[in-house]
């Protein structure tokens, strides 16, 4: 018999029967106590107690339901169990919560449901409700549609025009999407007439179709409750720690107290590691495993393959359990570069991927579980399933954001404002974009040249001056604005140059000893965090200096970047500085650098405030003399006296918090050394010149697996709703910040809060503090000492602390968007939901400015947002900072993004590049629109028109077509019109055509000057009896038939531009 078989068997049989002496004392004695389980061990027993019992699991906190509830599905063939916890929302998201819960606990999907205290007071419908509540739908079933979004709505559904979360439908023209709570993904129903043609789920991030269905079953998103959680299931109740979950419930309502207590009185429990037993009690030997992180730390990961060897010896079963498929790769490579080579192993070892938050040994079942904790003493948790995709960042204002009544740009007419899309017949019925100009003169432009329009950015309280239509006024301005960018050209690209030309020193390839490095870090590395790595490699290795801006949101991973490019340069024997405008985030780099670096020879030092002027002369003395190998400190760094045997590497964090004299200090501090430069929310320049190219930019857009958006408010100064808020994030194990922003009065405002939330600990911290006194609250806060930090805005660019989850901000208004958006960044490090809360008073008393920031900031939730941020940013503060004072009217005359258009076009002359291709007009008789029953947002319709008129190949435009055909369903014929345009259009800029119109003449061909087809059509043409060459540059083909035959003889031109010949 196969070793490993016979051994799982004897696992297997030991396994049932702990199992089956707890099943038997539950049926004797209704009230079980088990002993000795680990956090490991004790997921894989209730694991296999739920493939036989149905239940629900009390854990005294949210932190351990999250960790039990991964642990047991980490050992089930099948998700068995869900997460039930109140939220400071209230209402709308707890019920969808428990709706999708309950459905899986009803339906069989889940076998138990784990939850807090809290938890079991949730209000629930009865199983009779639920079930009675719930219709399905089949493919070839014959549905009135109507019926089914009245009955979506009877049963709590919002509709709105694109399905995100649970709860919410949307019908576009053939095509209905509905997100069920308790689904993993959204359903997408297709209709043909009144039968249901086919049923897919869909990712909501792409919205595109995943998988087919034949039948689905939807239920209903809100219901009344009637009961309390606890009374509404059955089955076995598991209390993990018990004596901690009764003390939470007795901490409850009195009333709501007692009558939990009453209820699980009445059902059969099993008890968890108590301190004291009670009823039948079972014990088991497990415990954690101990010992390795040291060995690993003392000897690397040689150490992990020496331990691995002592447990095989010894007969275990061994499992090494890794966060993500790429982490399970990894360690396998590791562990056969360390002579690991598992022959004779293979059936008692394996690499699994999932979420097992801890390892343990369990003796008597000869089975050893390791997890990454175990190996690189940090715990990975991936509460999310997101897909990490790339998504597109690096692109201007979209033309979505344009609302009738903005100001527009358009290249060739100028100002103009944006009053809406209109239908209008033009040889067939088109859309068009209705823009209106000085003295009230229309102009109409087709969809498939938006191309040509651009969103005015601009300070809003002062409106540009519109342009006249027929005037030459524009066309002037654009020539006087051309010479004045071409100054701004030089200059840039004399400083692109410049670096370019410049002597820098090549660092050495990647080696193995790097690879062991990046393979300590505990996380899986996003596709955005790899690139850019991998870019700064490649810059690092080049002759000449590096200069690369990392742009990503906080927490996205831009330090681990700049810790890898330090690394590389410490150990190429070079000095490694990292600036940064704070105090408190020098020391917080401090303890991750030396956290990261702490199995290497390598020394890290800080230079602040925190440092005695002592300290600070010895570590001076250290940095000439080559003994530190990597300097952190603020701009005490910049100073003269400080000077370096050798530096090879400079680290600037948040660049834009520095003034003018530091600024000019680092581009002295820049010559000949390599730069990395990390940011959440570019300062404008450094925007400016990441999207036409001069500087090299790394964008990290994609979030970590588990990281979840910020749920954001504007709220009022209002004491429920701040008690609500601080005991909501105490409660489940979390802390606090509260951002108040002037020192004279913040003692007032503890002493209020005190009153607000007597059940918190809270401490203060400000800039005026002594280095010790705030390094003493810091230290509190971090250690978890205190749980509410009232303090100024110190913390902005410092604490990284994933327990910190809400954030509240005293008289937001008063903050520019950046520092909001860096303030709000402080919280969401973690895998939990995180909450900002923005104080303001009544929203009549802001000014204009203040409402947009803060509307800004609701609007823009989603991860990765810090670009399109930046961009908003630059249009309140008003582009024309960018430039200095010699270029400001300049952007104001033009606008910011046409302003960048003419930098980039006249940057593309200076290199010797070929400009980008014109967009050719196209006038022939055909209906090209988007119908708005097939997508009725005009929002949605401008989006789908700006990407169709941005297409730059034919692979693209199928790609949007059939994106189209899955979203909104069938493409309607103004649509396919439309797409034959757009290819036309494709085709045409090839052939190098500026203009095609129908006419009665026929079909009228206009030729760029440059075209490289126009002297071999033309001299062909003439040949042609039925062509009338009008110049050298226009002809007009007389072809019988109608617009369809003319459209493909254009096509067979561009195909095949010798073969003119053919049909007449």
């Amino acid at each position: 018999m196969n070793k490993s078989i016979k051994k799982m068997s004897v696992r297997n049989q030991s396994e049932e029967i702990i199992l089956q002496k707890c099943l038997h004392e539950l049926n004797c004695n209704r009230l079980v106590t088990i002993k000795g389980l680990s956090t490991g061990a004790l997921g894989l027993m209730l694991s296999q107690l739920f493939e036989i019992l149905n239940g629900i699991v009390i854990t005294p906190s949210e932190e351990k339901a999250e960790e039990l509830e991964s642990n047991i599905n980490f050992f089930s063939q099948r998700r068995i169990s869900q997460i039930l916890s109140p939220d400071p929302y209230g209402i709308l998201e707890r019920e969808l919560s428990a709706m999708g819960a309950l459905y899986r606990f009803f339906s069989g999907d889940i076998r138990t449901i784990v939850t807090t205290p809290q938890g079991l007071l949730l209000k629930v419908p009865s199983e009779d409700k639920l079930r009675s509540s719930t219709f399905s739908i089949s493919v070839g079933r014959e549905e009135n549609r109507q019926r089914i979004i009245e009955r979506l709505i009877e049963l709590g559904y919002e509709r709105v025009p694109m399905v995100e979360i649970p709860g919410e439908f949307s019908l576009r023209g053939a095509i209905l999407d509905i997100y069920p709570p308790g689904s993993d993904n959204p359903l997408r129903i297709e209709f043909h007439d009144e039968y249901v043609e086919s049923i897919r789920l869909f990712d909501v991030r792409t919205q595109r179709s995943i998988r087919f269905l034949e039948k689905a079953d939807i239920g209903a998103a809100r219901l009344e409750g009637e009961k309390t959680l606890l009374s509404s299931l059955y089955g076995v109740v598991v209390m993990v720690d018990p004596e901690e979950v009764l003390e939470e419930i007795r901490n409850l309502e009195e009333a709501e107290g007692r009558q939990i207590l009453r209820v699980l009185e009445e059902l059969p429990r099993i008890l968890i590691n108590p301190m004291i037993a009670k009823g039948a009690e079972l014990h088991v030997e497990t415990h954690k495993v101990t010992g390795l992180r040291e060995k690993v730390l003392a000897k690397g990961l040689s150490a992990l393959a020496s331990f691995l060897s002592d447990y095989l010896a010894e007969g275990y079963e061994i499992h090494l359990v890794s966060s993500t498929p790429y982490q399970t790769e990894r360690l396998k490579e590791l562990l056969k570069d360390y002579g690991f080579t598992f022959d004779g192993y293979k059936e008692y070892i394996s690499f699994e991927t999932g979420e097992l938050t801890e390892g343990f040994v369990w003796p008597s079942l000869r089975l050893l579980y390791i997890t990454e904790l175990e190996i690189f003493g940090k715990r990975v948790t991936s509460k999310s399933k997101r897909p990490q995709e790339k998504r597109s960042a690096l692109s201007s204002i979209s033309i979505e954001d344009l609302t009738p009544g903005d100001y527009v740009v358009h290249v060739d007419y100028g100002i103009g404002i944006f009053r809406g899309l209109k239908r209008l017949d033009v040889n067939g019925l088109k859309d068009f974009l209705m823009i209106e100009y000085e003295g009230g003169d229309k102009l109409y432009v087709p969809v498939e040249r938006l191309n040509l329009i651009h969103k005015w950015i601009g300070p809003s309280d002062h409106p540009p001056k519109l342009s006249r239509l027929g005037g030459t006024s524009w066309q002037r301005l654009k020539i006087r604005t051309k010479k004045a960018v071409a100054e701004v050209a030089r200059e840039l690209l004399e400083l692109y140059v410049q670096r370019k030309t410049s002597v820098g020193f090549a660092f050495s390839p990647p080696d193995p000893l790097f690879r062991e490095f990046e393979a300590t870090f505990p996380y899986e590395e996003t596709p955005d965090q790899l690139e850019a790595i991998e870019a700064v490699l490649r810059d690092m290795t080049s002759p000449y200096p590096m200069d690369r801006l990392i742009c990503g949101d906080v927490g996205f991973g831009k330090t681990e970047v700049a810790i890898r490019a330090a690394f590389k340069a410490v150990m190429d024997n070079k000095q490694v500085a990292v600036l940064v405008p704070t105090t408190v985030l020098a020391e917080q780099h401090l303890r991750t650098f030396r956290e990261r670096f702490e199995r290497y020879p390598i020394v890290v030092e800080s230079l602040s405030r925190f440092k005695t002027p002592r300290e600070q002369k010895e570590i001076l003395k250290r940095l000439k003399a080559g003994k530190i190998d990597v300097i952190i400190g603020t701009h005490r760094l910049l100073q003269k006296d400080v000077e370096f045997k050798d530096l090879g590497l400079l680290i600037v964090d948040e660049e834009q918090r520095f003034g003018v004299k530091h600024k000019e200090r680092l581009k002295e501090l820049k010559r000949n050394v390599d730069c990395l430069t990390l940011t959440a929310t570019p300062i404008p320049r450094t925007l400016q010149m990441a999207l036409i190219g001069i500087k090299e930019i790394s964008l990290i857009t994609t979030p970590p697996p588990e990281r979840q958006p910020i749920k954001t408010r504007i709220i009022p100064f209002d004491k429920k709703l701040i008690r609500k808020a601080i005991l909501f994030e105490i409660e489940r194990g979390g802390q606090v910040f509260f951002i108040h922003n002037r020192v004279a009065d913040i003692f007032n405002l503890k002493r209020q809060l005190e009153e607000i939330v007597p059940e918190a600990q809270i401490g203060v911290a400000h800039g005026q503090m002594s280095s010790k006194d705030l390094e003493k609250v810091m230290y509190k806060f971090v250690t978890g000492q205190i749980n509410v930090l009232l303090c100024t805005s110190i913390v902005e660019l410092g604490l990284d602390i994933p327990n910190a989850n809400t954030i509240i901000v005293n008289e937001a208004h008063t903050f520019g968007l950046a520092d909001l958006y860096q303030l709000r960044g402080r919280v969401g490090r973690s895998w939990k939901k995180a909450f900002a809360y923005f104080i303001v008073p009544s929203t009549d008393l802001l000014t204009k400015d203040a409402r947009r920031r803060l509307k800004a900031l609701e609007e823009f939730t989603e991860l990765g947002s810090g670009f399109k941020l930046a961009m908003k940013d630059l249009e309140i503060r008003g582009a024309g900072t960018l430039f200095g004072h010699r270029q400001s009217g300049h952007v104001f005359d033009v606008g910011f993004e046409l302003y960048q258009k003419l930098l980039e076009e006249t940057l593309r002359e200076l290199k010797g590049e070929k400009p980008r291709p014109l967009t050719p007009e196209i006038n022939i008789p055909i209906e090209a629109y988007i119908p708005a029953d097939y997508i009725e947002s005009d929002a949605e319709r401008l989006l789908v028109y700006r990407r169709l008129s941005m297409v730059e190949d034919s692979q693209e435009l199928e790609e949007i077509k059939e994106e189209l055909k899955d979203r909104y369903g069938p493409i309607p014929a103004p649509l396919k019109g439309l797409l034959e345009v757009i290819s036309l259009k494709l085709k045409l800029q090839k052939l190098g055509i500026r203009r095609l119109d129908f006419t009665g003449e026929g079909l009228r061909l206009k030729f760029l000057p440059d075209s490289p087809f126009r002297e071999l059509v033309l001299s062909k043409a003439i040949k042609e009896s039925n062509t009338k060459v009008v110049s050298s540059d226009e002809l007009i083909v007389k072809l019988k038939g109608d617009w369809k035959k003319f459209l493909l003889r254009v096509e067979s031109w561009v195909e095949n531009p010798m073969a003119i010949g053919g049909e007449r």
